[in-house]
């Protein structure tokens, strides 16, 4: 038998399981059912100390490539589930093997979000999801070549969705994509979910009124081609308008990308603005809150923690204190408003969202009891209301079962 693991400290090392025996007969008290997609393989999940593991068999070739194509997207920061490592040998066949990778906490399949998970403008939110990760690995060179949302997992973010991809065996990675190459993983894409929707339409949650599949899987094609041509259109303006570079910047910034370089051309009276797909990387606020925080969140929930962390600046500043700067703000807002405020959740009902997500949450609930009010209530109260009312009620998503 052979085991070929992620080297970092902490990972349990897997010998425990029975090995011995085919995938799909085994018996372990390590074993969890969770709620998952529709998919060709086996899986079993795998508890280890409340840290949790997907195991996967497929063939050989094709779990040592995924495993290696999962580690270089993680790599470029694309948001996919965590390679842990390949096993073959013992009970399974010679031409197979068993993928392990991390289990995505507080993750979503897509057949859950239409279980009343309470996900607002669910339509736009899943289509905003899956054409912005598609983008995302466009732009790292990754031709999907099953683009799903079977193959995806979905956590909250602020009100929206992020999608993660679980699935990369049909997957490959270039130097830079074709437009033929693109145009194809969408037409994929399109297909899969049309189907998938349809086929959430005959069970018994059914699809929400006026969600039409085909309508639907159509509309990921024009907000992928939106968000794409805004990443990387040539931009023609006046020498005397050089402004806006830093508007297009602002812009994308606010889409949560960075651009590393760009390319200014001149030529009779006017400026080219050119930015390459290469140059485009993702988690612009992300990378600012955890250099500030040390919180690793999502790329809307770094948004709203970070313009949290403004508006408590400004309160201090219009307290009479002294001005900080940005570090020793978020230092202190990250002691003495996010860490009490999750504290004060009972340690029963954290499971039903993760901390990012809370936070987000109590501050949008604030706001509502506040415009009820007719004043700021306050965070101690706004807490005890949310606990009661919003988290208490909720469905654990830690794990779904």
């Amino acid at each position: 038998m052979s085991f070929q693991l992620v080297a970092k400290a902490g990972e349990p090392d897997f010998l425990d399981l029975p090995w011995d025996t085919p995938l799909e007969d085994w018996e372990s008290e390590r074993l969890v059912e969770i709620v998952r997609g529709i998919g060709r393989h086996v899986v079993r999940f795998v508890d280890y100390d409340g840290a949790l593991y997907a195991l996967k068999e497929l063939p050989r070739r094709l779990a040592q490539r995924e495993y290696r194509l999962l580690r270089e997207l993680a790599d470029e920061s694309i948001p996919v589930v965590g390679a842990v490592g390949v096993v073959t040998g013992q009970a399974i066949e010679a031409d197979e093997a068993v993928l392990i990778t991390h289990y995505l906490d507080f993750s979503l399949p897509y057949r859950a979000l239409f279980t009343g998970r309470g996900v607002a403008d669910l339509r736009n939110r899943l289509l905003d999801a899956l054409a912005e990760l598609l983008v995302r690995l466009h732009l790292t060179g990754f031709f999907w070549g099953d683009c799903s949302l079977s193959n995806a997992l979905f956590r909250r973010d602020a009100g929206a969705l992020t999608a993660y991809l679980v699935d990369a065996e049909t997957g490959e990675l270039h130097g830079q994509l074709t437009d033929g190459q693109r145009s194809h993983d969408l037409s994929i894409a399109e297909d899969n979910v049309a189907g998938e929707l349809m086929d959430v339409a005959e069970t018994a949650a059914g699809l929400p009124e006026g969600l039409d599949p085909i309508e639907t899987a159509q509309e990921i094609c024009s907000r992928y081609q939106a968000l794409w041509t805004e990443l990387t259109r040539e931009e023609v303006f006046g020498a005397n308008e050089r402004f806006r570079v830093d508007e297009r910047l602002h812009r994308l910034n606010e889409l949560g990308f960075d651009v590393g370089e760009i390319e200014l051309v001149g030529g009779e009276g006017e400026l080219r603005l050119r930015l390459t797909p290469q140059v485009v990387e993702p988690g612009h606020h992300q990378r600012r809150l955890l250099m500030l925080t040390g919180l690793s969140v999502q790329e809307n929930q770094a948004r709203r923690l970070l313009n949290d962390i403004t508006r408590y600046r400004t309160w201090l500043e219009r307290s009479g204190e002294k001005p900080v700067s940005d570090t020793a703000a978020a230092g202190r807002w990250l002691a003495e408003v996010f860490e009490p405020a999750i504290a004060a959740v009972p340690s029963e009902l954290r499971g039903r969202r993760d901390a990012a997500e809370l936070f987000h949450e109590l501050l949008e609930h604030r706001w509502f009891l506040s415009e009820q009010a007719g004043k700021d209530v306050g965070m101690n109260r706004a807490i005890s209301s949310y606990i009661e009312q919003v988290l208490r009620p909720a469905v654990d998503e830690k794990l779904p079962l």
